[in-house]
């Protein structure tokens, strides 16, 4: 975490290699959390491109010795939201919807957690396996108590693990 901290200060110094690297660090959670909401790989990688923006446009908003991933993951999560937001108005003129079981390849640990988590689960499940975020950072984050997110976590997991068990 000190890591991206130093590299968000390198950043707002004027330091392009450290926006790459910082890229290279954070790219695979950004993905997998952003996943959550979009369920396909097109549409994920288009708002990837918007949060990496930001998070270069928006450098003076950040306080150096601040939690960096939380940073990085609200901007992510806004960014996320404003997407989604203007897709609905979009939506609802068009007409055109795509069912949910079109948005994501079939068999994946993705398309398993799309159709037996709720959306506060996969984000609890990302947060805390591939971001490495402790039960009480998200709580933090989501404005939960931690025993809430640790037995959600939990529950997530075993519901998981029994859909897996039984579609092999």
């Amino acid at each position: 975490m000190k890591e991206l901290d130093r590299l968000l200060v390198k950043m707002q110094g004027g330091d392009n290699a450290a926006f790459e690297t910082l890229y290279a660090r954070t790219k695979r959670g950004v993905y997998a959390f952003l996943y959550t909401y979009f369920h396909n790989s097109c549409d994920t990688e288009d708002v990837m491109q918007t949060v990496y923006l930001r998070i270069k446009t928006g450098l003076h908003s950040y306080l150096p010795g601040s939690n960096a991933r939380a940073w990085i993951l609200q901007i992510a999560k806004n960014c996320a939201l404003s997407e989604l937001r203007r897709r609905k108005d979009e939506i609802s003129i068009d007409g055109l919807e795509i069912p949910a079981e079109e948005r994501f390849e079939e068999g994946s640990v993705t398309d398993v957690m799309k159709r037996v988590l709720t959306e506060e689960e996969q984000q609890i499940v990302t947060l805390h396996v591939l971001w490495q975020y402790k039960h009480r950072e998200i709580a933090e984050m989501l404005g939960v108590p931690t025993g809430t997110v640790t037995s959600k976590y939990k529950r997530s997991i075993a519901k998981l693990k029994k859909t897996i068990k039984e579609e092999e």
